[in-house]
């Protein structure tokens, strides 16, 4: 019994047509009914009954009929198992995230990823929160770190909340301690009249930034604005004014800068993955999500 003639059987069993199902398995209709015949031989029973303009199962044919679509859907099961371990050897993955994250969490997990699957190359595209969720809903992306909420919540998105940070306040060690000397924390009020060195428009940081100033009555004061994380970064060291962070990203720059948490209760943001809910994402894109998961 050879897998294409169970192929053959199946498609004649669904059309009761053998022109039809020559056509749907793309074989002439001669060799789809020499196979057939060849079936019935070595099976020892007729599959079907052929009366003019009518294909009809036997008894033997409609016992066979469940039994060849699951060893149909198994062959296609175990190909699809195959291709998916062949995409860990080889293939991408488009990932997105918001600049902060690119300096933070995902330098470690990424070396990991690429020690374990050396021959993935990995696409990361930088963007804020809102720029991802485009790019994922067109289907640029496979996955992206994005910060919740989302700016405008969409169905068509599955999020995974992966992690909530603290955010502080960054300085120069060589300008003066924010809220003063001597103070180990620094709240939200301290930060009126002093000059900020903020992130461009569209940054997930400024707006959090930007509302939790309101929220305490006055309007945050910009020595700088405009940057990415890096640029930031160095403009604090340079002395130009205070900035709002994340702990991680502290942590990781912290050459150069005075780290001063805020007090109780701080300020936070939550950091979730996302991928398109209509779409499984590719199975190395898979195995990063485990990965981000897991750390």
């Amino acid at each position: 019994m050879q897998f294409q003639q169970l192929q053959y059987f199946v498609a004649v069993a669904e059309t009761r047509h053998f022109t039809r199902a020559a056509e749907q398995v793309h074989v002439a209709q001669p060799s789809l009914s020499q196979q057939i015949k060849a079936l019935e031989r070595e099976l020892g029973a007729d599959l079907f009954l052929r009366a003019r303009g009518n294909i009809t199962l036997t008894d033997a044919g409609a016992a066979l009929l469940p039994l060849a679509r699951r060893i149909l859907a198994d062959a296609d099961t175990a190909r699809y198992e195959v291709q998916e371990l062949v995409q860990l050897r080889s293939g991408r993955v488009r990932l997105g995230a918001t600049p902060s994250l690119c300096t933070g969490l995902l330098p470690d997990v990424l070396r990991a990823f690429h020690d374990r699957y050396p021959g993935i190359r990995l696409l990361i595209e930088e963007g804020g929160s809102h720029d991802l969720v485009r790019e994922l809903a067109r289907g640029a992306l496979d996955l992206a770190l994005v910060v919740l909420p989302l700016p405008t919540p969409s169905p068509a998105l599955t999020t995974i909340e992966l992690l909530r940070e603290d955010l502080v306040v960054v300085s120069s060690p060589e300008a003066p301690a924010p809220g003063g000397p001597g103070r180990r924390t620094v709240r939200i009020p301290d930060l009126e009249g002093e000059r900020l060195v903020m992130f461009r428009h569209g940054y997930d940081l400024r707006e959090l930034t930007v509302a939790a100033c309101r929220a305490e009555g006055f309007e945050p004061d910009f020595a700088v604005e405009g940057g990415e994380m890096d640029a930031v970064l160095g403009f604090v060291r340079a002395g130009l004014g205070l900035a709002v962070v994340p702990r991680m990203v502290a942590a990781r720059s912290g050459r150069g800068l005075r780290v001063t948490p805020l007090a109780r209760p701080g300020l936070h943001r939550t950091i979730a993955l996302a991928h398109r809910s209509d779409v499984a994402p590719p199975r190395a894109a898979r195995e990063l999500q485990r990965m981000l998961l897991e750390r």
